[in-house]
């Protein structure tokens, strides 16, 4: 992803969580760092136990910090945890594949975009028939002059002065 999402402060995520871990062990085991709002631990759909990582959300950033600092690192049920700040919950969606609003959230923009590019269709149009007339225009005014051309040549040969002209001027 191009863009850097921007790191929640105060959720925590928690890696290397054992299987017996869950989340009344996970809320133990953080809140000496300070009141913990909410923990969850995502499960496997196809085996329904956590996949070996959970989130805790501290209520405020300093006790996120302080138990970060602390736990990083640490042992719990024979596992090595890690423990970093969150990203936001990334869902399915939106047109870089995966976004953190749903698809529909930028449903306003594309109607823009869609209008704009209906707008950009339609001055191009605009001016594929502008230069499609221009060159049109160009094509009668060159045909004009080769006619107008021919007709000079035609009146030279009828007029026997312009002829007496054309020869003297041939001479020099």
């Amino acid at each position: 992803m191009g863009a850097q999402l921007p790191v929640q402060k105060n959720t925590l995520y928690v890696g290397g969580l054992a299987e017996e871990v869950n989340e009344s062990i996970l809320h133990a085991t953080f809140i000496p760092f300070g009141d913990v709002k909410d923990v969850k631990t995502p499960l496997d759909q196809a085996t329904q136990k956590h996949r070996s990582f959970g989130f805790v959300t501290f209520l405020e950033k300093e006790d996120a910090a302080s138990a970060m600092d602390n736990m990083d690192g640490a042992e719990l049920y024979g596992r090595v945890l890690t423990v970093n700040y969150a990203l936001p919950e990334r869902i399915k969606g939106g047109e870089q594949g995966w976004a953190a609003q749903p698809i529909w959230a930028d449903a306003d923009t594309w109607f823009e975009r869609q209008q704009q590019e209906e707008e950009m269709q339609r001055i191009q149009a605009e001016n594929r028939a502008t230069m499609q007339a221009a060159e049109e225009l160009h094509r009668k005014k060159m045909a004009e002059e080769r006619e107008g051309e021919k007709e000079e040549e035609a009146n030279i040969k009828d007029d026997p002065m312009a002829m007496a002209e054309a020869e003297v001027l041939n001479q020099n």
